[in-house]
């Protein structure tokens, strides 16, 4: 198992800033793509994946690996570019993406992507599949985590839902939810949608312990993960990431029309030197 536990966060930092870049750069292959959605969680993807989760690429079967479940699997556009980074598959084979014949479509496939736990499609079925994973590994003496990222507007399923009670009721301490609040889905504002606040206190009544950070502050974020509990019993565990969706592009920050996109000639351009030069300090439109 390679050890990741030193990554720098100069480290984590670029592999987001690669995340954003790449997402674009496949895009522009595919014609459209999932630009917004995926700036939000690229810090998270880089803590995860290059920093604490338990794989080894070389050996994607292995039985006692942490497992991933991207529910909000639009988002896998930002997910492939890290596995063929850490060499599950030759990232040339990006090349292809969404083309006919390719194993990389806009959402992932497990039976054809190697490194990929959950194959998404519908939102909302990623914490089931999780919860299950999570009572195999009990069942079988393995002490692995079971990680899931979820959307936050994809938490208006009922069946999101019940697998939250279920794991209250299981006591599944190594099963952990990653929610991505960035507090748009497809349709407008969650809060406007379907109010989904008091999140974190939501959670915590189902028997869950819950941390709140800023998802685009790595120290907030390895602090989170620092502060999970080893051992498979216990509470469950939800990390509430407030993020901002289309986070790194001016333009897209907090807006509704870049769910989907597609950037070309000279807007293509000038987003990829907006993302080349880092994050900017966040400044949100005032309110009306």
């Amino acid at each position: 198992m390679t050890d990741r536990s030193n990554v720098s966060l100069a480290v984590l930092e670029d592999r987001a800033k690669f995340i954003r870049k790449e997402t674009v750069r496949l895009t522009r292959i595919a014609g459209a793509g999932h630009y917004s959605s995926t700036f939000s969680c690229a810090e998270t993807l880089s803590a995860l994946y290059y920093s604490q989760m338990r794989i080894e690429p070389s050996n994607p079967g292995w039985d006692n690996r942490d497992r991933f479940i991207m529910s909000k699997g639009h988002a896998a556009i930002g997910l492939y570019p890290v596995l063929a980074d850490l060499g599950y598959f030759d990232p040339e084979e990006l090349e292809t993406y969404t083309r006919l014949g390719s194993k990389y479509g806009d959402h992932p496939d497990m039976k054809k992507v190697r490194g990929l736990d959950f194959s998404s499609g519908s939102l909302g079925h990623g914490l089931s599949v999780g919860v299950g994973m999570a009572l195999a590994g009990r069942a079988t003496g393995r002490d692995y985590r079971t990680y899931v990222m979820l959307g936050d507007g994809e938490i208006s399923e009922g069946q999101i839902w019940e697998a939250v009670i279920s794991a209250g009721h299981f006591k599944l301490g190594h099963l952990v939810i990653l929610l991505d609040r960035n507090g748009l889905c497809i349709d407008g504002h969650t809060e406007e949608i379907m109010s989904i606040e008091p999140v974190h206190e939501r959670f915590a009544s189902f028997g869950w312990d819950v941390q709140r950070v800023d998802g685009h502050n790595f120290e907030a974020i390895l602090g989170a993960f620092r502060n999970l509990p080893e051992g498979t019993t216990g509470k469950p565990q939800a990390i509430v990431l407030d993020t901002v969706k289309g986070r790194g592009v001016k333009r897209m920050e907090m807006s509704l029309d870049w769910h989907v996109g597609n950037l070309v000639g000279e807007d293509y351009d000038e987003v990829m030197a907006e993302l080349e030069a880092g994050l900017q300090p966040y400044e949100p439109e005032p309110a009306e």
